[in-house]
């Protein structure tokens, strides 16, 4: 019962810690490990990602679906403005605040309607999306996007998963205390981004 709480849980903190991959020439590897790779090479979207994977958890069963949705298909019209050429500004300043803003959703357990975090994350993942097309570099656009989108909804689901885990341990612990620990953890990240 213990190691599958653990190894969710271990598998989480093991892609929050570090970059998992550098970001893949296209030309070498193809567009679309190019753009699955993308989000996992930086821990600032791997924590906003998993983040909104535990947020949507917390707020219930729609939740699950709708935020990661959310977040894919807003990221998506984000990578569609980047490129088109049109220019966004505090685009990395935005997605250091994703991790942090949602990081917060989490430890403070913030009950909000559905459709308010699905339009908070929604906000965040236009940035997060106008990013990836900034660094698309000699990628084709549709496996590009193909990519990095399989790989967000992987790292929702890691977040969900990683929720329904810590939900198990909550016999022993007072309502939902790890998942707000584990968001907490996310803040204190986050900040630690912004200030290096």
């Amino acid at each position: 019962m213990k190691m599958k709480i653990f190894l969710p849980s271990l598998a989480v903190m093991a892609m929050g810690s570090s970059p998992a991959f550098a970001h893949l020439d296209p030309l070498q590897h193809g567009s679309f490990l190019a753009g699955f790779t993308h989000p996992l090479s930086g821990a600032d979207h791997m924590l906003a990602m998993v983040a909104v994977g535990l947020w949507a958890a917390t707020l219930g069963r729609r939740a699950v679906l709708a935020l990661p949705a959310a977040f894919v298909s807003v990221m998506v019209l984000g990578f569609a403005a980047s490129f088109a050429g049109i220019d966004l500004p505090f685009v990395e300043p935005m997605i250091l605040a994703s991790v942090v803003v949602v990081g917060l959703m989490v430890a403070l357990a913030v009950p909000v309607p559905v459709y308010m975090g699905a339009a908070l994350v929604g906000i965040f993942a236009f940035f997060h999306g106008h990013a990836h097309g900034g660094e698309m570099g000699e990628a084709t656009t549709i496996g590009y996007a193909a990519g990095f989108s399989l790989a967000t909804a992987f790292l929702h689901a890691a977040g969900i998963t990683a929720a329904a885990s810590l939900a198990r341990m909550r016999e022993t612990l007072n309502d939902g205390l790890i998942t707000r620990i584990a968001g907490g953890a996310t803040v204190i990240a986050g900040l630690w981004l912004i200030g290096s």
